[in-house]
């Protein structure tokens, strides 16, 4: 038996990243309209990436403030799809449906300690 081949991975070229770039702007357009939690997320930023290039530290330090705060958004857009995707299979309560939203609960959490302890260790650091 063949795998059945995707008609879209055919698609080469500038016209692939195109489209690419297409389905990543709906997915955060899709992120910002329904996830509540990644809005929190986007205001946030929106506040801590200029107060990080406005702070008077190294580069590095700059970098790792911008950093885990993207790292966030990341988590929170793979969190989100996560649920999604088990919610698309089914609406039913099952543990390991549970399990997944759970997990990626935490990695999210992870990432907001994430950003307290950098947060704090430069700007308190030294």
């Amino acid at each position: 038996m063949e795998p059945t081949e995707n008609p879209y991975k055919g698609i080469t070229g500038v016209r692939r990243i195109w489209r690419a770039c297409g389905y990543s702007l709906d997915g955060l357009k899709v992120a910002y309209l329904g996830e509540a939690a990644f809005r929190q997320l986007v205001w946030l930023a929106l506040i801590l990436i200029p107060v990080a290039c406005l702070l008077p530290v190294p580069a590095v330090s700059r970098a790792l403030l911008i950093a885990c705060v993207v790292l966030s958004l990341v988590v929170e857009l793979l969190n989100s799809a996560i649920e999604a995707a088990i919610d698309r299979i089914s609406l039913e309560r099952h543990p390991l449906s549970k399990a997944s939203k759970d997990m990626g609960s935490a990695a999210q959490l992870f990432s907001l300690i994430l950003i307290a302890v950098v947060w704090g260790l430069v700007l308190l650091g030294d």
